[in-house]
């Protein structure tokens, strides 16, 4: 059966605004042994699959700097702190792309990468997107907006056109999603 490891130090090695590195120090439940362990800390995320009236998602197109390389995703962000995880996707949905929407779903909920991140990615469904406003970027942010039908975006993802991981585990949910109703 595997055991939870204790934490017994946990030392902040830098804040970079979106997280903080720590180096956690844990004990084997196994063995006994203490093993150093690098966490990034940070606020949870959000994404939405903005649909419209016409089953068109709402996607945008953004340079990654971890890739080096202009990725097609759905809105998403941060959530701030004190911020409901369905508030935070209105906000980053009407700041990356000018849509809003009449609701927002919950759709699931994902660890990141629970091997080094200690947040949740929540996922949401925006019914009736439709454009009001030029977006809102912040100063690191370029961004374009395009829509595409529902139906493709399956082999978007089986092509290769869509690669980031919490966007194809959010279409994973809104496929359950639409399947149970």
């Amino acid at each position: 059966m595997v055991e939870k490891w204790p934490r017994l130090n946990r030392e902040q090695l830098g804040n970079f605004r979106i997280f903080t590195l720590n180096r956690d120090t844990r004990r084997s439940p196994r063995t006994g042994n203490e093993h150093n362990f690098f966490v990034l800390e940070a606020g949870d995320w959000i994404n939405v699959i903005p649909l419209t009236a016409v089953d068109d998602v709402v996607m945008i197109h953004q340079f990654r700097h971890g890739t080096g390389e202009i990725t097609l995703e759905i809105p998403g962000g941060m959530v701030d702190p004190g911020e409901d995880p369905a508030e935070a996707a209105r906000r980053e949905l009407l700041e990356e792309t000018g849509y809003t929407c009449d609701d927002i779903i919950p759709l699931g909920v994902v660890t990141p990468n629970p091997a080094f991140l200690n947040n949740r990615c929540h996922t949401f469904l925006a019914t009736n997107a439709r454009w009001v406003q030029t977006p809102t970027f912040d100063g690191a942010e370029d961004i374009a907006v395009e829509t595409f039908p529902l139906a493709d975006v399956p082999e978007m993802i089986r092509h290769g056109r869509i690669t980031h991981a919490l966007v194809v585990a959010a279409f994973s949910h809104l496929d359950r999603y639409r399947h149970k109703r």
